[in-house]
């Protein structure tokens, strides 16, 4: 019988477990998995489990909190799409199965307004954000930046609509402007920019094919990038020139592709930037530099 919240945390715990559920979305272990969608279903602050978990639960929340721990478990759902939000530094994002968990290692690097590339953020007068989703970088964009107009570009009648919603959420319905199309070709014609940023569909076939559960849950447009996952980077890096002003910088990520990204583009003059994950997974290459 359940009776507290501790309860209800070890069963997740111990049912996670035992069920093998992939974590990646936003919790890298099922203890924090159990303890994000307990405080949430019960509204309770997310950063402040201890005062709760010996608090003794009514019937109904009982009820509600095992809801949602066995579609996480049955359904292997990523809980961002069970609590409808994302958490990316601090910020939090509506979400649903439109688009991909928000995730990008992009996101740190705004959080410090890419330094030391770029050496005065109020001296980015222009963002692009390339394969937007659900408009978190490029909202991360407008705040790094607090003098720039942002675009945003996606493919997805259904992500923009999740986009358009976040930016409302952020009031930044004056300064970030939401484009559907392909890359470039959905922008007005000669628009230049001093910063692109994208985080494109870059999972190469072999490993789209190995994914598990909650990664196949999320749109495969948001995924797929071809036999080798570079397909959409050679096109952001063929437009790239002219799409930036002459000091522009072109900030993109690439996942786990660093081998089939030197292998795509031999010679090609890049800088790998720092993040949490590693100094492979993100590049940053100089309008002069691109072909």
């Amino acid at each position: 019988m359940f009776q507290t919240t501790r309860d209800l945390l070890r069963y997740a715990v111990t049912r996670f477990n035992k069920v093998g559920l992939t974590f990646g979305h936003g919790n890298a272990y099922a203890y924090d998995e159990a303890a994000y969608l307990i405080l949430h279903t019960l509204s309770l602050p997310l950063d402040l489990l201890e005062p709760f978990l010996d608090a003794r639960l009514l019937d109904d929340e009982i009820e509600a909190v095992m809801q949602v721990i066995e579609r996480r478990a049955e359904k292997r759902i990523p809980a961002a799409y069970i609590t409808r939000e994302a958490w990316m530094h601090g910020l939090k994002f509506y979400v649903d199965e439109r688009v991909i968990v928000p995730r990008s290692l992009i996101g740190e690097l705004l959080q410090e307004g890419l330094a030391p590339w770029v050496s005065s953020p109020d001296e980015v007068g222009s963002v692009l954000d390339l394969c937007t989703g659900s408009g978190c970088l490029s909202i991360m964009g407008a705040l790094a930046f607090p003098q720039a107009e942002v675009d945003a570009v996606d493919l997805s009648a259904d992500a923009l609509e999740v986009a358009k919603r976040n930016r409302a959420d952020f009031g930044l319905a004056g300064r970030l402007s939401l484009h559907r199309g392909d890359l470039y070709a959905a922008l007005p014609a000669g628009k230049r920019y001093d910063l692109i940023i994208s985080n494109p569909p870059y999972v190469n076939q072999a490993s789209m094919d190995a994914l598990p559960a909650e990664y196949r849950a999320e749109p495969d447009m948001a995924l797929v990038g071809g036999e080798d996952g570079m397909d959409l980077v050679r096109d952001i890096l063929a437009g790239a020139r002219e799409r930036l002003t002459p000091d522009g910088l072109l900030v993109v990520e690439i996942g786990n592709e660093f081998a089939n990204f030197n292998a795509a583009f031999p010679g090609l003059n890049v800088t790998w930037l720092d993040t949490s994950a590693g100094d492979e997974q993100v590049f940053l290459v100089y309008a002069a530099d691109l072909p």
